[in-house]
């Protein structure tokens, strides 16, 4: 069967950002080099173990019309929201929050001798589903199947499908394939991917080739790859470890203003005037 590599056409250095309470990130989508991927609308990675860092935290704020990717890969966040859920998520573990038509929530880092490291993804939703019904779906680090291809790599499926392993994240309206790939020196990783789907890698460990050229690509970056129906990955000297995420866009227009993600500016508006008469969670 004949398939079409994807190629490399944006290559991303992350830029420095201070979000939240005072949380120092760094961002590759929602930055003037890449303002939105879609259905691909933001992503940050934060790391650090100095508790300046991060201990100020993310408190209550309201999100609307998007979902949240939360992929912890050291330390632990406490989380609250208007839903009544509570709770703390750690090392390994996934929180696929949809806001629907509106959430109050807080992320709050534990301060650890280990810092905290991890990844915050926003996935837009389609006009259809703005006005759902929030919910949560909470996936730990046991959940999380992990596969080894015979070239030595590892991937964490959290969400999509690698040789028949399925992630826990179902449900998601934009068909997402979510991976934690590692790939050792000398060895390659080949993922199929629907051939109209937007699809990125972002490198936070080691170095590789995201495509058959020559190119080599060093962490911390995001790469975009261009449409075809599977990418390969492969490294030379050193491992490479890199989040793989795809999806279905939506073909629709965007109107943005800081946590909400609508359609329309009107649809801006009537979230920020439900903000205020104390109507946005319901």
């Amino acid at each position: 069967m004949h398939t079409t590599p994807r190629r490399v056409t944006k290559i991303i250095e992350p830029e420095a950002v201070v979000e939240g309470a005072g949380v120092r990130l760094r961002r590759s989508i929602a930055t003037p080099a890449l303002d939105y991927l879609d259905p691909f609308l933001l992503l940050d990675h934060f790391a650090s173990r100095n508790p300046d860092d991060y201990r100020a935290g993310f408190p209550i704020h309201p999100h609307r019309g998007i979902e949240t990717v939360t992929y912890l890969l050291s330390g632990a966040v406490d989380h609250k929201d208007t839903l009544g859920n509570s709770g703390t998520i750690g090392a390994g573990d996934v929180q696929w929050m949809t806001a629907g038509r509106g959430i109050m929530h807080e992320e709050m880092p534990q301060v650890r001798p280990e810092g905290i490291t991890g990844f915050q993804l926003w996935v837009n939703l389609p006009a259809k589903l703005k006005m759902t019904a929030p919910r949560y779906q909470d996936i730990r680090s046991s959940e999380i199947p992990v596969f080894r291809n015979d070239s030595g790599a590892k991937i964490r499926v959290i969400a999509g499908n690698v040789d028949g392993v399925s992630g826990p994240v179902r449900g998601i309206a934009a068909d997402p394939t979510y991976l934690d790939v590692f790939v050792p020196p000398h060895a390659s990783f080949i993922q199929p991917i629907p051939e109209k789907d937007s699809a990125f890698a972002y490198g936070f460990e080691g170095e590789a080739r995201f495509d058959d050229r020559a190119t080599i690509v060093a962490a911390p970056r995001l790469v975009v790859w261009s449409e075809g129906d599977r990418v390969e990955v492969t490294t030379a000297e050193s491992p490479v470890r890199f989040l793989l995420v795809s999806g279905k866009p939506l073909n629709e227009p965007i109107a943005r203003y800081g946590p909400f993600v609508m359609n329309t500016r009107a649809e801006i508006e009537q979230a920020l005037v439900d903000l205020r008469q104390g109507t946005f969670v319901s």
